[in-house]
């Protein structure tokens, strides 16, 4: 029962020493509670549990539907985007991915990639009927594109020197066996066979450290009872103690070179970040296009009923000079045919809008329109759209300020700066493999006095007669391991030198011919940005220019409608001429209403080309990643 209750302690002691190694991490997960001596053992077999998915919206979006209706302005429209637009909540993991990633580079582990695909935003509703963009150019793509070669969630096979196994390992073995071995001739033992009971039991911990170090220390012991009368001990144990420590010259040699992979990881941490950042501004920008694409078109709206309401007097008067014989029957059809016409026009628009404030819902919601309340809510808009006109900065301010704000630009960066530290492992394969090897070994034997009897026919020739310091229990045999009675020495080295080298120097050559195309692909966003910020300018100054021309159009449109009737009602002018006046007004003023939205869309690029986003909007990112903005709802203008 000793020995046991020796062997349980020493069991222990080496479980502790690997398990406080886990302590640092282990307050990392618990915010600074110290962890008990059961936790800590627990700890390394323990599964981190995730959070299941959230699906419920925001208190924001029910606060903000009153009577049936969902009342938002732009910024109450944003601000439900950061806490419920399933885009921006599934890019919330990735930072949390990258900080696995880097744990689980820190054990030494390879690489995983970090999901770095950025969600475009919803189109509107017009633009999925006619297979367009949202407001949205060419330049979006390049945002969402540019640094996204990650592999997601496959394992990335390491090139270059292999990497240390970081976490510490502790080994128990245990073995039970019985033998028996036939022997040749009894001249020795005076037995035809000789029998042995054994049991092994051997525990090691074993750790590697950055600078390629690698370092075991072992206990290990024998216990034997055998049927061979001339032992002087018999059972016997013996028991050693080992440490032996590893060290790489050559290849694998440095902190620099074991661990790339820990550095490539904290880097993924910044990209992480980046990714989530340039995915807000995709999709704050494709909300904001869809806000201001429902104001737009419920001002079409207003628009139609104009165009029918005039239409509808055209007629009641053409019905009335008909009815006093002062006008010709067939211009009651002309007038009726006109109001059915635009009739179709006004409900086209009013379907048109409940088609966006479906989308708009269901980019606002994490169930869509699930939701019977949000599914019935109409869409009040309580802004409307700006028609100031901002002066343009310099294109070469412009894209200075691009550079410095984009996202992409940064992630780009960081993935050149990822492929520079790849190249020190590929560089480290290259060279000649030598290990040096240093062994330090105590050994110890004890026992009991043999109490096997001779053979009957063999006289008894010696008496048994042990040397005092061999016989005793497990105790006696830890003393002579501490005392280092028994002591070995070795150290030695191993050279491996490949003859041909070939396939580090091609991994050598991958690796630059990697790094050359992420260069290229940095250079290459850097041209695509240059024409990103030039187009979005001549975008905004078109847009410009349409809109005033617009409102020029629809000023003398009016005027000209205002002519045309005073020469009807004079009897100077027909009704088709009257009606001519009508749609080329109701045209002039879907037009202007049409170049406002373009002109907003054209800010919006602007905008998003120059990663301006957040803050012309005052979003706060770290509120956005962590989906609670707050700020509360805006209030209600007057009258509503």
């Amino acid at each position: 029962m000793g020995i046991v209750r020796s062997y349980f302690a020493i069991l222990c002691s080496l479980l502790t020493l690997g398990s406080t190694l886990h302590a640092q991490q282990m307050a990392i997960v618990d915010y600074g509670r110290q962890p008990g001596f059961l936790e800590r053992i627990k700890y390394p077999f323990t599964v981190r549990e995730v959070s299941p998915i959230r699906l419920a919206n925001s208190s924001r979006l029910e606060n903000l539907i009153r009577a049936g209706k969902l009342y938002l302005s732009l910024q109450d429209t944003i601000a439900l985007a950061l806490e419920n637009n399933l885009d921006i909540e599934l890019q919330r993991y990735g930072p949390e991915i990258a900080r696995a990633s880097l744990l689980r580079a820190e054990a030494g582990g390879l690489l995983r990639g970090i999901p770095s695909t950025i969600q475009q935003g919803a189109s509107s509703a017009q633009a999925q009927a006619t297979g367009g963009a949202t407001g949205a150019s060419s330049s979006t793509n390049s945002l969402t594109s540019t640094g996204s070669a990650s592999t997601g969630g496959t394992v990335i096979s390491a090139t270059g020197t292999a990497l240390q196994n970081l976490d510490p390992v502790f080994v128990s073995q245990g073995t039970f066996g019985h033998s028996t071995r036939p022997q040749a001739n009894t001249v020795t033992t005076g037995l035809t066979a000789l029998t042995f009971d054994s049991k092994q039991h051997a525990y090691a911990v074993q750790k590697s450290w950055l600078t390629g170090t690698t370092a075991s220390f072992g206990w290990n012991n024998t216990t034997t009872r055998a049927n061979n009368p001339l032992s002087d001990i018999n059972p016997s144990t013996s028991s050693n103690f080992q440490l032996q420590v590893t060290q790489r010259l050559l290849q694998g040699f440095g902190r620099t070179v074991n661990n790339r992979n820990i550095r490539i990881a904290r880097n993924n941490l910044r990209a992480s970040d980046l990714v989530f950042q340039q995915q807000v501004i995709v999709t704050v920008s494709a909300i904001v296009n869809l806000y201001w694409d429902l104001v737009s078109y419920i001002e079409d709206v207003k628009v139609k009923q104009q165009s029918v309401a005039l239409a509808q007097k055209l007629y009641e008067d053409n019905k009335k000079q008909v009815e006093i014989g002062t006008l010709a029957p067939i211009e009651i059809v002309s007038a009726e045919a006109e109001v059915a016409r635009r009739q179709q026009e006004l409900t086209t628009s009013e379907t048109l809008v409940l088609q966006q404030e479906t989308i708009l819902k269901n980019a606002l919601s994490r169930t869509g329109n699930l939701s019977p309340m949000v599914a019935d809510a109409r869409v009040v808009p309580t802004d409307r759209i700006p028609s100031t006109t901002d002066t343009i900065a310099p294109v070469n301010e412009l894209y200075d300020l691009a550079l410095k704000s984009r996202p992409d630009i940064a992630q780009t960066r960081v993935n050149i700066e990822n492929a520079k530290i790849g190249l020190k492992g590929s560089r480290s394969q290259l060279l000649p493999s030598l290990d040096v090897v240093g062994t330090l070994q105590n050994n110890a034997l004890i026992g009991q006095i043999n109490t096997v009897p001779f053979p009957p026919n063999r006289p008894v020739t010696t008496v048994r007669q042990p040397d005092p310091f061999f016989i005793g229990g497990f105790g006696s045999g830890l003393e002579q391991l501490f005392r280092r009675n028994f002591p070995d020495y070795a150290v030695g080295f191993t050279l491996n030198i490949p003859l041909r080298n070939r396939s580090a120097q091609a991994d050598m050559v991958l690796d630059q011919l990697s790094l050359r195309q992420a260069e290229l692909n940095e250079q290459r966003a850097l041209n695509s940005i240059r024409v990103d910020v030039q187009n979005a300018v001549i975008g905004l100054t078109q847009a410009r220019a349409r809109y005033e021309t617009a409102v020029k159009e629809r000023v003398l449109q009016e005027q000209t409608l205002d002519a045309e009737q005073k020469k009807y009602a004079l009897g100077a002018s027909t009704v088709f001429f009257v009606i001519r006046y009508q749609r080329d007004l109701a045209q002039a003023q879907s037009n202007e209403v049409t170049a406002l939205s373009a002109l907003q869309k054209a800010r919006t690029q602007l905008e998003l080309v120059t990663a301006q986003t957040l803050k012309n909007n005052n979003i706060d990112i770290a509120e956005a990643a962590a989906g609670k903005v707050s700020r509360g709802p805006s209030p209600l203008p007057p009258g509503q």
